[in-house]
């Protein structure tokens, strides 16, 4: 929703100000500034947008409400535009938990697994918990039919991920380390409990090997660490191809 000029509000006679902010938020989230399904920015920030007061946005917010075009929980607001699609369950909005899986081809084996331990070095840290302290750890492994096409991937979530999403949270009581673990969709998960994900992926190439890292870093909107991947895999060729998937604003 990042605003390139300065807004200008010129009132019709006995028209309120916030009746007009209302109007031109409407209009924005019709033009897709804010992806379906996503929380609006809070009252301090639409005021700093809109430049007007946090009582104008709260009442133009009310508007909204009232007229059925915005819902409001306790983790925030978002649009309910008639006639936007609904993400069904069905069909994630995000795919590619853990970072660096892939769907299996012919011959390929792979296997994931989660456990209730203390997080690997370096984890900890960026997750802001204490270095001993257990949260959930997925792992994950494949090879190629071939063997030669290795990709190894640990994940520690943090304890914001675990309070915010209840999917993540119910494997803390069997997350044995043992038994087969789908966390597919945990993206989505974090999304259908309002949380906007941001990524951060670093990719350095291992000294001696023909290996890469990769580590990805997520938070949410508010800034909280939500997880943390390191991965290792293969790259036998010269050139690296790096695939993700972003959802359309329809």
């Amino acid at each position: 929703m990042a605003r390139t000029t300065p807004h200008h509000h010129p009132l019709t006679e006995g028209e309120p100000l916030y009746r007009r902010i209302a109007t031109e938020l409407l209009g924005e989230l019709r033009d897709g500034a804010i992806p379906p399904g996503e929380r609006l920015p809070g009252e301090r920030r639409l005021a700093e947008h809109f430049e007007v007061s946090r009582e104008t946005v709260r009442q133009a917010l009310e508007v909204l409400r009232r007229d059925g075009l915005l819902a409001t929980d306790r983790r925030g607001s978002h649009a309910t535009l008639p006639g936007r699609p609904t993400t069904s369950v069905e069909a994630p909005a995000w795919s590619g938990f853990p970072l660096g899986a892939r769907c299996a081809g012919r011959g390929a084996v792979a296997r994931a697994t989660v456990a209730w331990e203390a997080p690997p070095s370096g984890h900890a840290e960026a997750l802001g918990v204490a270095p001993a302290r257990p949260t959930l750890v997925h792992r994950y492994w494949s090879a190629s039919a071939d063997g030669r096409e290795l990709r190894a991937a640990v994940t520690s979530f943090s304890a914001v991920a675990l309070a915010e999403v209840e999917e993540l949270g119910r494997y803390r009581d069997r997350a044995d380390g043992t038994g087969a673990a789908e966390l597919r969709r945990a993206y989505d998960w974090m999304r259908r409990a309002g949380l906007t994900l941001h990524h951060r992926d670093t990719i350095t190439r291992i000294a001696g090997a023909p290996s890469v890292r990769v580590i990805r870093r997520v938070h949410d909107q508010h800034a909280r660490p939500l997880e943390i991947t390191e991965l290792v895999m293969d790259a036998q060729e010269d050139v690296l191809v790096y695939e993700f998937t972003v959802p359309a604003a329809v």
